[in-house]
């Protein structure tokens, strides 16, 4: 007969394990990074890697996102984020909880039932829309006029995971200041590519996903934007509107320059505790 305590000892010894083998990797992964941002092609202090962190977003869009907004001001504090799943890891929460309104668009029922849930006081206070709708090139800006969010905002962030860039291309209803978009970083420059529009389809987990970074840095230009930077996770490209971006940021504004290749593994980088957004008073 097994000795229960001795199986509650065991149990205790292998989490305790697997805790400190956690820990260790995540401390070898920040390592890692200290020793590439140490090196002299991030030296420039306009480059806006360097100033990344994470609160509430996946990997270190956090920081470079209250970076950008620094150097360029704020003006309606206002945000439009799609793809947010739950709402506890994107690029807006942290927003949020600052003051910021915006909108959010779910396609997920039992996401978007969480979100209401999680996020009730900001639904409440007006400062949070939600919106259950699947995403396409076709509706999507109907969905920002029925939500009541058009005309200029300060940050539109767009991860869908595969249509990514031909819903850019569609957005007419609002002019945001800032963009941020996913890549597939596995697409270095100078390809220039995208996946073919298909409103039916969605990311299947292997690399064939989305738009490379060159294409959508093309795509920027066209629609009066300039790339001014990608996060070191290589996940998401930030896009500033021509008119607002002066000279506050690293030139010159190409894929090869600002391009970041896939390290998918710093998104296991905790910020501390679990993340549990709530509404902060200010003091």
């Amino acid at each position: 007969m097994v000795d229960p305590n001795a199986l509650q000892f065991l149990t205790q010894l292998t989490h305790l394990t697997y805790d400190l083998s956690l820990q260790r990797r995540q401390m070898d992964v920040e390592r890692h990074r200290a020793q590439e941002l140490a090196t002299p092609r991030y030296a420039d202090p306009k480059r806006l890697v360097r100033h990344g962190f994470k609160v509430y977003s996946q990997s270190d869009e956090d920081g470079i996102i209250q970076e950008i907004f620094n150097r360029i001001g704020t003006t309606n504090r206002t945000f439009i984020e799609f793809g947010v799943e739950t709402g506890i890891e994107c690029n807006s929460v942290k927003l949020l909880v600052e003051g910021w309104s915006g909108l959010w668009i779910e396609a997920s029922a039992p996401y978007a039932a969480e979100i209401q849930n999680r996020f009730g006081p900001f639904v409440a206070n007006g400062k949070l829309v939600l919106s259950q709708n699947t995403v396409t090139a076709e509706n999507i800006n109907p969905l920002f006029e029925q939500a009541g969010v058009t005309g200029e905002i300060d940050l539109l962030s767009i991860d869908i995971d595969y249509n990514d860039y031909w819903i850019w291309k569609a957005i007419t209803a609002v002019s945001p200041r800032v963009v941020v978009i996913e890549y597939n970083a596995t697409l270095r420059p100078p390809m220039s590519l995208v996946v073919p529009y298909d409103p039916a389809c969605m990311w299947d987990g292997t690399n064939y996903f989305g738009a490379s970074l060159e294409a959508l840095v093309r795509l920027g230009r066209d629609k009066g934007y300039r790339v001014v930077g990608c996060n070191y996770t290589g996940a998401n490209a930030f896009f500033v509107r021509n008119d607002v971006a002066g000279d506050r940021f690293l030139d010159p504004a190409t894929s090869e320059e600002h391009y970041e290749p896939p390290r998918y593994f710093y998104a296991m980088q905790p910020a501390g505790h679990h993340a549990r957004p709530g509404p902060y008073v200010s003091v």
